[in-house]
């Protein structure tokens, strides 16, 4: 079967190009969008998750709502990928295209920090928050440790969020006072991208007494001893470890032979990889930039350009390195900074301070993809 564009992967930026070619071409975009998954689930809400303020099903949005002109999703594993024919292998069929964007996002390497499964947790998957929603009512004395085991990594405040989330939670139980938080990163700052936001969450760190240990990635976890090593030796004692794993590219995509050192190599402006009418979008991508669907979507649009450009001519606009990185503080402020990395010759920064009125912004973010995409 051909189609003009093979999307692989139903993350923000797979979502955001189909609906990009469908309004472009409308049912003449002959579309097809394949992911394994049989809903999406913004990443932010994997905290309300784990924290039990939401349930799974509330932050569940079923791809058979993904209805869009000119395009079909199917829910399919995909197998095999030729990169060179632009040919897709799938559990259930094969499909070739014109143009194949590759967008299936990271996957999470468990067995490539010691330990971890056996003595930690981590929160960035769907099924680690819900295993933590029913350990943390359990926790309420000891040390915590909040652990990222490698880096590049998704969503660059995420950890910040947990450790925060898990003071102002273990302060509501009545138990924080019984219980340290150290919160263990690779980055220079918590958020390098933006000196005030990463101001912002130092000054909530010092509040709140949480220890922050910096140009430091967890290497191993020793869970008969409960003890966390990191890079440099030093052990950490923990009795609750909330692990960041290391991200790679899916191994159907580095079985491809796509990948460099772990990611797909591709041309910043316009996304595309070196293999003739293949695109790599989103969190497998090696961009340099922050791993968040934000920037998903930026890329989405230079692709969508590129291929309107290819098919009907014109120019076709680079991609905008712009995205936003929202924090939430834990105690219902949520902070943020909008990012433009690639528009001028120097990354621009503007910071949003931390408030109560920040909850709308997050909100009307995840309302406004919803009613895009879903419809709803």
């Amino acid at each position: 079967m051909e189609s003009r564009v093979l999307i692989l992967g139903a993350g923000f930026g797979g979502m955001e190009l189909a609906t990009l070619l469908s309004e472009a071409f409308g049912e003449a975009a002959d579309v097809i969008i394949i992911d394994k998954a049989d809903a999406f689930v913004f990443g932010y809400s994997k905290i309300d998750v784990m924290f039990g303020k939401l349930p799974l099903d509330a932050v569940r949005l079923p791809y058979q709502d993904f209805r869009k002109p000119g395009v079909r999703f199917l829910r399919e594993t995909i197998t095999s990928i030729d990169p060179k024919a632009r040919c897709v292998t799938t559990d259930r069929g094969t499909y070739e295209a014109e143009f194949l964007v590759v967008a299936l996002g990271a996957e999470f390497d468990l067995a490539a920090t010691p330990g971890l499964a056996e003595g930690g947790n981590e929160f960035y998957s769907v099924p680690g928050a819900q295993k933590l929603s029913q350990a943390l009512p359990e926790f309420s004395k000891g040390p915590a440790v909040v652990g990222i085991c490698g880096f590049p990594y998704k969503c660059p405040p995420a950890p910040s969020e947990c450790a925060l989330t898990l003071h102002h939670y273990l302060t509501e139980r009545g138990f924080r006072e019984d219980c340290d938080i150290t919160l263990v990163s690779p980055l220079s700052s918590p958020m390098p991208a933006s000196a005030d936001l990463s101001g912002a969450l130092i000054e909530a760190f010092n509040e709140a007494k949480i220890r922050l240990i910096l140009n430091r990635t967890v290497v191993s976890l020793d869970h008969k001893h409960g003890t966390a090593v990191l890079d440099d030796g030093m052990e950490l004692p923990f009795s609750l470890f909330l692990g960041v794993p290391r991200h790679q590219a899916p191994q159907v995509v580095i079985d491809s032979g796509m990948t460099t050192d772990g990611w797909v190599p591709i041309d910043l402006a316009s996304m595309k990889t070196s293999f003739h009418g293949v695109y790599a979008i989103g969190d497998l991508a090696k961009t340099g930039l922050p791993k968040a669907g934000s920037f998903a979507e930026s890329q989405a649009m230079a692709v969508a350009s590129s291929i309107l450009a290819e098919t009907h001519g014109g120019k076709a606009t680079p991609n905008t390195g712009t995205g936003s990185c929202l924090v939430e503080f834990g105690d219902g402020r949520i902070g943020w900074a909008d990012l433009d990395f690639l528009t001028g010759p120097n990354l621009k920064s503007i910071y949003n301070a931390p408030s109560l009125e920040g909850r709308h912004h997050k909100d009307e973010f995840g309302i406004s993809r919803t009613a895009r995409w879903f419809g709803r």
